[in-house]
């Protein structure tokens, strides 16, 4: 009997070094797994779409697919968008099975290789400033849904403290407050001698792009300041062990993500009409339409 086949599920990007470094990830686990069948697919914009890779997987001859999301937090993507594809799919196919895991979340493998992206930017500024005398601005994708919005935080505040840095702040690349170039200019008033933008993110793309722009930005405005740009995730070795991780998470029955406060299952203050929101998909509109490689422009849309 083969092992179940592998589907790493990504949102998809206009940006085509973004859709690069996911196709890389696959490779990745790829090589981790080479007994199985590993294929990517996304949710937006980019190709393969991930019901062409599951149209792909049951051509090969697959029957059970392990499919987990590629994204750090729990928000609509990975609740409701993703699995709205894969069970409309499942349901079209007798004795095809579609078992899906659970976010990345907030791990402590992802925790350190954040802590390992941003003193690498240190070492590459020098020490001539403590991190004491340093602020930390950690920079999230910004969601409509509060629980994932609040992990940023959580990450930021155990990087901060864990660090030892002067203070921290939580920001956001768009849909939440407060945004990136906002908070950059609120922080500049606290005085500290340096500052550090680091996106947590897993890849690059349009988003943190903009977040690197916003950090230049700050640099013209306030030369007076240093201003560093951290790397984000992208192939650290314990982001893949992580992905693997949550594979293995799925044939145990492990792959439960935290609805305590999500949104859908509880009445969130703010929130309290989302309650038991139907599964429902909203990306159909610019699934597989293409990256600005194949447009020659963007496009313009709310997501990256």
């Amino acid at each position: 009997m083969n092992p179940p086949a592998i589907l790493l599920c990504g949102h998809g990007s206009r940006d085509v070094e973004a859709v690069s470094e996911f196709e890389a990830l696959a490779g990745h686990i790829s090589r981790h797994l080479p007994e199985r069948k590993v294929m990517h697919g996304f949710l937006e914009f980019a190709r393969p779409t991930i019901g062409e890779r599951l149209d792909d997987l049951r051509a090969g001859g697959a029957t059970d697919i392990l499919a987990v999301p590629g994204m750090l937090f729990a928000a609509g993507h990975a609740k409701n968008d993703i699995p709205s594809v894969l069970n409309d799919y499942a349901a079209k196919y007798d004795g095809f099975s579609i078992r899906y895991g659970r976010e990345l979340a907030v791990d402590l493998k992802l925790l350190t290789a954040a802590r390992e992206r941003i003193a690498a930017a240190e070492v590459e500024a020098g020490d001539s400033i403590s991190r004491a005398e340093t602020m930390l601005v950690v920079v999230g994708r910004g969601t409509n849904d509060p629980d994932a919005n609040s992990n940023v935080s959580k990450v930021a505040r155990m990087l901060w403290e864990g660090m030892g840095f002067g203070w921290t702040e939580t920001c956001y690349s768009g849909v939440t407050q407060p945004l990136v170039a906002d908070a950059l200019e609120r922080v500049v008033r606290l005085g500290f001698r340096r500052i550090i933008v680091f996106p947590y993110f897993l890849f690059t793309g349009i988003l943190v792009k903009r977040i690197y722009s916003a950090a230049d930005a700050l640099v013209e405005a306030h030369p007076d300041i240093e201003v560093i740009k951290a790397g984000y995730l992208n192939d650290h070795p314990l982001v893949i062990d992580a992905f693997l991780e949550r594979l293995e998470e799925i044939p145990n029955g492990e792959n439960l993500m935290n609805c305590q406060l999500c949104k859908y299952r509880e009445q969130i203050i703010g929130y309290e009409k989302d309650q038991g929101a139907a599964q429902v998909g909203h990306h159909h509109h610019v699934e597989g339409i293409g990256t600005d490689a194949d447009h020659g422009h963007g496009h313009h849309h709310d997501h990256d």
